[in-house]
């Protein structure tokens, strides 16, 4: 079994979906940041416990040479979107996408089929997106409704 198959495991016996690994520099220092999710919203509760469980076991199987920072949170309320799964969970929400192309699109993601993504009245292939996350339109945003 390879580290991520160890993560995604720990995360779900924890109530929890895998969303997404990243391994990032910043400054001087280097994070390896475990993203994770679950109907209803993740709490610090979930967040700390993972982290727990993954410690010893990151002592031993290190994910980073060097030192780093091991984090584990929820992906947020306004998440990059990286992989086909992330389409497909996001269908219904508001998206802005930059194309291979430099082409800026910005809509509610109508659909995804797997390939193509619906958004607004554009369509744009998987293998053409070059960056994506979900937003909030906070001048239409209603916190009575979450």
């Amino acid at each position: 079994m390879n580290l991520k198959e160890v993560i995604k495991n720990i995360v779900e016996d924890n109530g929890c979906e895998l969303y997404d690994i990243e391994q990032t520099i910043e400054g001087d220092n280097k994070f390896y940041r475990v993203y994770i999710t679950k109907p209803g919203g993740v709490s610090l509760n979930d967040c700390v416990a993972i982290n727990n469980l993954l410690s010893p076991i990151f002592d031993i199987e290190d994910p980073v040479e060097g030192k780093y920072f091991l984090e584990v949170s929820s992906p947020g309320i306004e998440r990059k979107l990286t992989k086909k799964e992330h389409f497909e969970k996001s269908i219904g929400e508001n998206v802005k996408v930059t194309t291979t192309e430099g082409k800026k699109i910005k809509g509610q993601l109508k659909s995804f089929d797997g390939e193509v993504a619906e958004i607004g009245k554009e369509k744009v292939n998987f293998n053409d997106i070059k960056k994506a996350k979900t937003y909030v339109d906070w001048n239409t945003y209603s916190f009575e409704d979450k």
